[in-house]
């Protein structure tokens, strides 16, 4: 009996989806709820299992090919066998029509088993996009040092093996031409004249490679391109003394988590601040929908995570019903999904407002973009011991510049530097956030 595998139901915002690799191929056994291929959608990479036991008989999509939801992507016979599907013996076939003895037929299919088997496992540790470029080129996994989580190979890691394999490519020596080559004890007979020398010439091989856009990175630019062209974007700065909050962290990180099971880092803390300040600036929260403005009266907070793929955005549903551990809890959770690209899609939808940290990459500032349609997005940046000025005493202290971009078309100046006055407050003194002043 033949089963059909076919494209799972994608979700109202998701259109359709890209076939990025077969983990099987005809003649090969599966068992049930074995992944048998990933689809790559704008937002997450999907799984499509085995529905049952069996052989996989046909495949009817390539690799690349768009697809929608329902769409037929191959054939499983669940009561046939591996050795059983034409073409499965096609070494031994091959010796025999050559004349070759039976035995060596036998040593052709094993070594064709052999070669087989010694085949790096299909996805392993490669993403989705740097298993689609090593096929392309012809490159060993296994040669190509991951630089993601646990190894994991991402498609710059590939790219940059290759740029490196070409760059080491030995060029040809010159051979010494001009008068100088010509005459060489007339030049030190005499003194040399003054000769301009030009720059040298690029060496090694420059080659370029033109690789496709993933769909995450083509949607991440359509949405920062949507973003600056239909949004009125202004940035506005200010600075924490984070003293506070580190005296807070190392008095209780140990007993915190002891008991919660999750470090206490400084993310929920600009999460609990921001949640305040956007009680009191709703129009921060706020959105535009044709010519009316939607008001939120809710708080689900997204917060940029950065993977091997691109930049993904879960959301923190009703944060301010959550917990410090409630918080620091689901960030990790979205951290680790996302690089292992388990998240699912209703994670990743929705949002009033955004917190990107672009200090754990050492950014010292920066003008983040608007997570459209979201009005506002605050941008944390690097912690830097710094002299300021506190009661008359110049003393050195923790320092963070902090970012709001927003649009200006619904949020005006002064609610917009009020607004990171009030993180600024909440964070400088902790205790605002639990008495909510």
């Amino acid at each position: 009996m033949t089963i059909e595998v076919r494209v799972p139901q994608l979700p109202e915002s998701v259109a359709d989806a890209t076939l990025v690799s077969w983990h099987k191929k005809p003649g090969d056994s599966v068992v049930r709820d074995e992944n048998l291929v990933d689809l790559e959608t704008d937002k997450v990479v999907l799984e499509v299992p085995a529905p049952v036991a069996g052989v996989l008989k046909e495949i009817k999509l390539t690799d690349g090919t768009t697809v929608t939801s329902g769409q037929l992507l191959a054939v499983i016979d669940e009561t046939a066998s591996a050795a059983a599907v034409p073409g499965a013996s096609a070494p031994a076939i091959l010796a025999a029509s050559s004349g070759a003895t039976a035995a060596a037929a036998d040593t052709v299919t094993k070594d064709a088993s052999a070669k087989e088997s010694a085949k790096p496992e299909a996805g392993g540790k490669l993403s989705p996009a740097a298993k689609r470029v090593a096929e392309e080129n012809k490159v060993d996994p296994k040669t190509v040092a991951g630089s993601g989580r646990d190894g994991r190979v991402s498609k710059s890691d590939v790219v940059n093996y290759l740029s490196a394999k070409e760059g080491a490519a030995p060029s040809p020596a010159s051979a010494p031409t001009g008068p100088a080559a010509a005459a060489p004890g007339a030049a030190a007979a005499k003194a040399a004249p003054v000769q301009f020398v030009p720059a040298p010439s690029a060496r090694g091989n420059r080659a370029e490679q033109h690789v496709p856009m993933t769909r995450l990175r083509a949607r991440i630019a359509e949405r920062m391109v949507q973003a600056q062209a239909t949004q009125a974007l202004l940035t506005s700065f200010n600075e924490v003394d984070l003293q506070a909050v580190n005296e807070l962290r190392s008095r209780y990180k140990d007993q915190f988590e002891k008991q919660y099971g999750v470090k206490l880092g400084f993310m929920s803390f600009f999460a609990k601040a921001c949640v305040e300040a956007l009680k009191k600036f709703p129009s921060v929260n706020a959105s535009v929908d044709g010519n009316d403005i939607v008001y939120h009266e809710y708080f689900d907070i997204g917060v940029a995570v950065s993977t091997d793929r691109g930049l993904i955005v879960p959301v923190l549903r009703d944060t301010d019903q959550l917990s410090f551990a409630d918080i620091e809890k689901s960030i990790a959770n979205f951290a680790s999904r996302a690089r292992a690209g388990s998240i699912t899609i209703e994670e990743l939808t929705g949002g009033t407002f955004t917190i990107t940290n672009g200090g754990v990459f050492g950014s010292l500032m920066s003008t983040p973009i608007v997570n459209s349609p979201q009005s506002a997005i605050l941008g944390m940046h690097k912690i830097q011991d710094r002299p300021v000025v506190v009661d008359g005493q110049v003393v050195v202290r923790p320092m963070m510049y902090i970012a709001l971009t927003y649009d200006h078309r619904i949020i005006d100046g002064r609610e917009a530097v009020q607004f990171l006055v009030t993180v600024k407050q909440c964070l400088e003194d902790p205790a605002r956030m639990v008495l909510h002043i």
